[in-house]
């Protein structure tokens, strides 16, 4: 029983899904190849290639460029009270709202920097916050 066991895994984890992997593995080292990823140490290369999967949420605020705000207004001050107040699963959800991912890219964890503006609605209680995932402007009515 140990030998068939031990077989059927082998199959299931190794034969099985070595002819995918290695058509992956080809087209992947196609357009990025081997002789660049040397360079990087593991943990540096899982972050290039998933971005990072913790945020200082902290850092994240103090790198905000604001238009038409400045950091003092009251509509500021609440948006990150509240923010701050979220789960994390919640704060993460934002961030895709925002950027389109969960995740900051791998080298720009120190300087990601997203706008937060201000629509100039003649109603704000009108208009909801909305996003330009592309430019990272957070459009946020007062």
């Amino acid at each position: 029983r140990k030998e068939y066991v031990d077989l059927y895994v082998n199959y299931v984890f190794n034969e099985s899904v070595q002819k995918p992997f290695q058509d992956f593995m080809r087209g992947f080292l196609r357009g990025c190849p081997a002789s660049i990823w040397k360079m990087f140490l593991p943990v540096e290369l899982q972050a290039v290639l998933q971005g990072h999967t913790t945020v200082d949420w902290h850092l994240l605020e103090k790198n905000v460029v604001y238009q038409l705000y400045n950091k003092s207004d009251k509509t500021i001050k609440d948006f990150w009270n509240v923010f701050h107040e979220l789960p994390e699963e919640k704060k993460k959800m934002f961030l895709g709202f925002l950027s389109g991912s969960d995740r900051v890219s791998g080298y720009r964890l120190e300087s990601f920097t997203f706008f937060i503006v201000d629509p100039q609605a003649k109603n704000p209680d009108e208009l909801y916050p909305f996003a330009s995932t592309c430019s990272l402007i957070f459009y946020l009515p007062r």
